[in-house]
C-alpha cells in the first residue's frame, strides 16, 4: 500500500485546490523534490505566450486553411499527414487573433487520453489553425527543441499526468501547463539536444520521402498511380448484388469499389482474397494482473506506419480494450472508420505488448509485412476498407469483411 502525508496548508496553498489522493502519489512528490534540486523553474518564466486554440468548433470547408488538433501532434514531431479538417481564410484570420502557431513555437496535446506529447513547429511548415485540443508555447530564453524533448521525457510526462483533471476526456489547463518545471541545465548539453532533435527531424522527413517512393513503386506496379476514385452520385445494382453482399446500402455498392478491385484482378501475377493470404489474430488475450505490458492504442500510430508512443502498466490496470496481443512481424490495422490509415508495423522492440481491440493483427509467409503495410495503406487497401465498414454509432470492419479485401500477389522483386 502506498500512501502520502500532506498538510492542509499544502492542499491549501494549491491554486486550484487538489484533495485527490492521486495528485499526492508519492512518485510525484519525489519528482518534485528531484526538479526543485536541479533548480527548475516554471514554463511560464522562460516563455513569452503560453495559449491554446479556439474553444468553439468552426465551420468546415473542402479546401481553405488547414485545421489541426490534438492527433497532429506526435512525439516531438508534427505529424501533418493524418486526417484534418479545412476552414475558410476569412474564419482563419479570425482564429488567429487568439492564437498564431508559428515557426519555432512548441505545440502540446492537452486534451484525451494517452500520454501529452509535444513538438516543434518546424520552418517548412503551412499556415494553419488550432483546435483547444492543442497548446501553444512561444519560449523566449530556451531553445524551443529543449522544451519539446523535456516536455516528452519521462519527467515531463509525470508532470503533466499529475496536471490532468476529468475522467472520459482529460484535460489540462493553461494554468497547469505554465506549472510545469523545466530544468535549466548546462547550455552545452542544450544545444546538443538541440542539434540532435533538428537531426532526427530531418531523418523523419526522409522515412517520409522513403514510404512515398514504396507507394508509387507499387501502384505503378498495378498501373493505378495516376487512377484517381470517384464518387458517383446515381448508380444501378440488381437484387441479387445485394442478396449476396446482405448489404443494401448504397455507398457500399459505389463503382470505385469495383474499379479498384477490377484493377487489382487484373495484375498480371495474380491476386487472392486477404482471408487467403493472412492469418486474422483477432482472439482476445487474457493479462495477468502482476504482469507489465507495452499497450498500443489507435493514438500511438503516426502517418508512416510508425508507432510513436505506448502506455505502459500492469494487466489489472490497463483499460479493457488492451486485449490483442502482438508479436514481431505482426502488422496491426485499424477497424475503426476515420482511423483505417493507422496501420503499423511490429517490431523487435514491442515484446510483451498488446494493442487495442480496434485492431486487427495479422501476419502472413506468402507475403512480407512491409509490402502488406503499403498496399493497405494505399488506395488499394484504403478502398476496400472503408467499403466493408458497417454500423451507426461507431462505424468498423468486421473480420468477414477484412478478409474479402482483395490483393495483388505482388512479384517478389518489387
Amino acid at each position: 500500500m502506498q500512501y502520502s502525508v500532506v498538510n492542509y496548508r499544502t492542499v491549501k496553498e494549491n491554486f486550484d485546490f487538489r484533495i485527490d489522493a492521486e495528485y499526492f502519489d508519492p512518485k510525484y512528490l519525489q519528482l518534485d523534490q528531484i526538479l526543485n534540486k536541479k533548480g527548475a523553474i516554471e514554463l511560464c518564466k522562460i516563455s513569452l505566450k503560453i495559449s491554446d486554440g479556439t474553444h468553439f468548433t468552426p465551420n468546415y470547408t473542402n479546401e481553405g486553411i488547414p485545421f489541426l488538433s490534438a492527433i497532429n501532434i506526435k512525439e516531438n514531431y508534427f505529424d501533418i499527414g493524418v486526417n484534418y479538417e479545412f476552414i475558410s481564410k476569412e474564419e482563419h484570420k479570425k482564429l488567429t487573433k487568439r492564437c498564431k502557431p508559428s515557426k519555432g513555437d512548441v505545440l502540446l496535446r492537452k486534451v484525451g487520453v494517452g500520454p501529452r506529447w509535444a513538438c516543434v513547429i518546424p520552418d517548412n511548415t503551412f499556415e494553419f489553425s488550432i483546435f483547444v485540443s492543442v497548446a501553444q508555447i512561444k519560449p523566449k530564453s530556451i531553445h524551443s527543441e529543449y522544451i519539446s524533448t523535456f516536455i516528452n521525457s519521462k519527467y515531463g510526462q509525470e508532470q503533466l499526468l499529475r496536471f490532468n483533471k476529468g475522467i472520459s476526456q482529460p484535460d489540462l489547463h493553461l494554468e497547469d501547463i505554465r506549472r510545469l518545471k523545466i530544468p535549466i541545465i548546462d547550455k552545452r548539453i542544450i544545444e546538443i539536444t538541440t542539434n540532435l532533435y533538428k537531426k532526427s527531424f530531418k531523418f523523419i522527413e526522409k522515412s517520409k520521402s522513403l514510404y512515398s517512393q514504396a507507394e508509387q513503386l507499387l501502384l505503378s506496379e498495378l498501373g493505378l498511380l495516376d487512377w484517381k476514385p470517384k464518387h458517383t452520385l446515381s448508380f444501378v445494382k440488381n437484387f441479387s448484388n445485394t442478396k449476396e453482399a446482405d448489404r443494401f446500402d448504397a455507398e457500399y455498392f459505389q463503382p470505385k469499389y469495383e474499379e479498384i478491385v477490377d484493377a487489382v484482378k487484373k495484375y498480371k501475377s495474380g491476386f487472392d482474397a486477404l482471408g487467403n493470404l493472412v492469418k486474422i489474430k483477432d482472439k482476445n488475450f487474457t493479462t495477468k494482473d502482476n504482469e507489465q505490458y507495452k499497450y498500443i492504442e489507435l493514438a500511438n500510430i503516426s502517418s508512416n506506419g510508425e508507432i510513436n508512443g505506448y502506455t505502459e502498466n500492469f494487466g489489472n490496470e490497463l483499460p479493457s480494450r488492451a486485449r490483442r496481443k502482438v508479436q514481431k512481424g505482426d502488422l496491426i490495422v485499424s477497424t475503426i472508420e476515420g482511423s483505417l490509415e493507422s496501420i503499423a508495423l511490429i517490431t523487435e522492440d514491442w515484446k510483451n505488448a498488446l494493442c487495442s481491440t480496434g485492431f486487427f493483427a495479422v501476419n502472413s509467409d506468402k507475403i512480407n509485412s512491409e509490402t502488406l503495410l503499403v498496399l493497405l495503406k494505399t488506395k488499394v487497401g484504403q478502398l476496400q476498407l472503408k467499403k466493408g465498414c458497417k454500423g451507426t454509432i461507431l462505424t468498423a470492419i468486421g473480420k468477414d469483411e477484412l478478409s474479402k479485401i482483395v490483393l495483388p500477389k505482388i512479384d517478389s522483386k518489387k
